[in-house]
């Protein structure tokens, strides 16, 4: 399962919320409420973040086995 809790850590540590993702263009409200549930986003979706947010994809994103 994938989980995007370094993401939300990544906005904490740059003092940014979710929402200026999507005020900013970066992210749809759909792409985001997906990303809260640990849903599936296209590559793109995650490439477009971390050129936005100026990070490495482990900064988005990880693998986990133990997540349901």
């Amino acid at each position: 399962m994938i989980t995007y809790k370094p993401l939300w850590k990544t906005l904490i540590d740059k003092d940014m919320k979710k929402m200026d993702l999507v005020t900013d263009g970066t992210l749809s409200r759909g792409t985001l409420a997906k990303m809260g549930k640990n849903e599936k986003v296209s590559l793109d979706v995650i490439e477009r973040i971390c050129g936005k947010l100026h990070c490495r994809i482990e900064e988005v994103i990880v693998y986990d086995e133990n997540i349901e």
